[in-house]
Order: structure tokens, then sequence, then C-alpha cells
């Protein structure tokens, strides 16, 4: 964190009270050298539930947040290996806007071993685990289920074909099973 991240946050939380959660820009480190974030990581404020499904929008550092929101919403889903933010953040985009304040206030370090996307392969499993979960919550108005299970066919499609690479028949029948499932949930 940069020495003055939760001073910005919270002066910007004072001026927003209606945001439950704020997160902040951030400075990417790898390998040791500076570089910039793609496009499709680059974060946003309001109502950004719809972005954050492709991929974890929201860095866990990055954010400042009421301990009610949290607990409101169940808090990390603690049986998923990974991507339990990329859960807990659709959980609450999914119900309320974010505040982002648009400087960088930390620094986010990758590229070293003991990250978990280096650890896990397919990280997109527990993602569709995630999406399947707020699907079946019953939280989700019609749109945001119908994007929803866009994201999810999307992410199952991607994993089928990379299971029938690999020989994997049994995965590759779990995620088309559970795409034809979520592609006409009336069945």
């Amino acid at each position: 964190w940069m020495p003055n991240k939760l001073e910005r946050q919270l002066q910007e939380a004072n001026h927003n009270p209606t945001y439950r959660l704020v997160h902040c820009d951030e400075i990417w480190i790898r390998n040791g050298i500076r570089v910039n974030a793609m496009y499709k990581h680059q974060k946003a404020g309001g109502n950004i539930f719809e972005r954050c499904l492709a991929l974890c929008a929201i860095s866990p550092s990055a954010v400042m947040i009421e301990r009610s929101l949290f607990e409101e919403v169940g808090g990390f889903n603690e049986s998923l290996p990974a991507c339990e933010d990329y859960d807990l953040w659709l959980r609450i985009c999914s119900r309320y806007p974010v505040l982002y304040v648009e400087e960088p206030l930390l620094r986010k370090y990758g590229g070293h071993d003991d990250q978990l996307s280096k650890q896990h392969w397919g990280m997109d499993r527990f993602r569709i685990k995630a999406l399947v979960a707020l699907l079946n919550s019953g939280n989700l108005c019609q749109q945001q289920s119908q994007v929803t299970r866009a994201m999810l066919i999307k992410k199952c499609e991607i994993l089928t074909q990379g299971a029938e690479k690999r020989g994997k028949g049994e995965s590759a029948r779990y995620y088309t099973s559970l795409m034809k499932k979520f592609a006409n949930p009336d069945l």
C-alpha cells in the first residue's frame, strides 16, 4: 500500500457515503519490472457487475469495505481454493455499485511462484463454480442472470475444448453437461 491509501479511500468514502466498497487503482510490478495493465484489467466504479464476469475486476488489496457488507454477502467462499475474491466481488457487484478512486494507491507484485494462478491450472474452473453458485442463489435480476449464463457457457466451452484437446473426456463431458443445463435453464 502507498502511505496515504486508507486516508484517500476514507476521504472518498466520506464524500460518497452511499458506497459501501471503495477500491483504487494499482501499479503492477511483474518479475521486478513495472508493467501497464491490459485494457481488460482496467479498474472502474459504479455498476460494474457485467465487467466482473470475465475475470477478477477488483484487487483485494485495493479494497476498503464496510464490515456489514462483507458479512451481508457471506464473506469469502472458503471452499474455493482460488478465485474466492472473484466470487465475492460478483456477489457484491450484483447488488451494489462500487466507488473507484482513480489513483494508484498500491503496488501489486506478480510473477512469483506462490501466486495462486501459478499453483492451480484452469482458474476458470473456480470461476465457473462461482458463476453456478450465483445463478443458483436467486439474487440476480433477469438481465444479470442472462449475462451470467452467457459467461458461464463461454467459460465451459473453453474448458471443454481444453479437456478434449488433452484427452480428459470426463472433464469435457462435465463442462458440456453444465453448458447444456444453463443454456436451457427450463430443462
